[in-house]
């Protein structure tokens, strides 16, 4: 009776958002490896061209100013992401969402990237990011390219009711005798069978293989969706560990009274000290506000494992820095959960990892849904006979 009950819940949850899991699964897939198929689809945007350059960049302020004219009216640089140790453009972001808006192209005002020469301070490209093809799949995998209001609570509710369908369906995969012939279809497939029991099997064996995995991508996506969730379990990991949090690190250090601007300084600071950082990110803010921040990044593909860099104007020095190793367990597990949930964790190996992972989770409602039309055509076919 309660495997009855199961596999009717099993069944109608995945009718309601299999197309969303698929999507998702789908678009997960191909976005594991936008960072190395976005070097290798734009060569023109994301390389210097010119390589015969000196070894300093420009100051920042400058390389902004020259980013801002190739912008329309309006437009607005919000973000820089820098790579100084190896050849390739900075990029600057301008880009404006309204979050009450319907549909994808209403809820990105605009979302440009200006790809530029460091080292001369020429602009290689601009880029309308709104239509670019990895950003698509982004936001068709965050928002079903329905805009943040109408599109994200779809996705989160159906990630959440995509963890129901994995608990459930190993409770389904259970094996009644751990021996014989259906023991060995619980893990293995018989290619020699006939195409309806395969597919079945297909559904039950990938299935399980990808469970585990499965889990990690919902959990993780689910502390996107929900911050709620995400602030419970960061409590939860904390308690784990004894003593303050000594996550921040006051370390005042005076920068040199020179006549730059002071991003212009702080920038200078941050690629003295850590030159061997493959990224740093800044969030601009108003020249107003008195903390200008850059996040540096020890491996471009790992975003959650920093040194944020909290400086002062008013005072003129380097203020805090914030260490992604001396985070609490719980804090360090959120910093972690973007690498976490694209497979970025433990580099390229991880990667394969969750690319067919996320290929399995895809193909889960396709091999069901044909379960559930192979069972309703035979009902109505004995229906008929009767």
């Amino acid at each position: 009776m309660l495997k009855s009950v199961i596999l009717w819940l099993h069944k109608w949850l995945g009718i309601i958002t299999g197309l969303i899991v698929f999507i998702l699964g789908l678009t997960g897939c191909i976005y594991t490896f936008q960072d190395e198929l976005k070097l290798w689809a734009y060569p023109e945007k994301y390389f210097i061209h010119d390589t015969n350059h000196s070894t300093d960049p420009l100051p920042l302020s400058i390389l902004l100013s020259n980013a801002q004219k190739s912008l329309d009216k309006g437009e607005k640089i919000t973000r820089v992401d820098l790579y100084p140790a190896t050849n390739r453009t900075w990029i600057f972001r301008a880009q404006k969402t309204d979050a009450e808006a319907f549909g994808h192209w209403n809820y990105f005002q605009y979302y440009k990237r200006v790809f530029i020469n460091p080292y001369n301070g020429s602009v290689q490209q601009v880029e309308n990011s709104k239509t670019e093809f990895f950003q698509l799949v982004l936001q068709l995998h965050l928002n079903l390219l329905l805009g943040k209001k109408f599109g994200h609570p779809i996705v989160a509710w159906s990630t959440a009711i995509f963890v129901i369908i994995l608990l459930s369906g190993i409770v389904l995969w259970w094996p009644k005798k751990w021996k014989g012939k259906n023991l060995k279809r619980s893990f293995w497939l018989d290619t020699k069978v006939k195409w309806k029991r395969l597919n079945h099997d297909l559904h039950n064996v990938i299935g399980f293989y990808s469970l585990f995995i499965g889990l990690i991508f919902a959990i993780t996506g689910l502390a996107f969706a929900f911050p709620g969730f995400k602030k419970s379990y960061i409590a939860t990991f904390n308690l784990l560990q004894s003593g303050t949090n000594n996550a921040q690190a006051l370390v005042p250090t005076s920068l040199p009274p020179a006549e730059e601007r002071f991003q212009d300084k702080a920038l200078h600071y941050s690629l003295k000290h850590y030159p061997q950082a493959e990224m740093m990110s800044i969030r601009l803010k108003k020249e107003t506000e008195r903390e200008f921040d850059i996040q540096i990044r020890r491996y471009e593909k790992r975003s959650g494992v920093f040194d944020w860099l909290y400086f002062d104007r008013v005072d003129n020095n380097l203020k805090e820095i914030k260490s992604s190793n001396r985070l609490h367990y719980g804090d360090k597990l959120a910093a972690l959960n973007y690498d976490i949930h694209t497979g970025g964790i433990g580099g390229i190996g991880t990667k394969i990892i969750a690319f067919f992972a996320s290929l399995c989770c895809a193909s889960l409602p396709v091999t069901g849904y044909i379960i559930w039309m192979n069972k309703s055509k035979k009902k109505k076919k004995k229906r008929l006979l009767t």
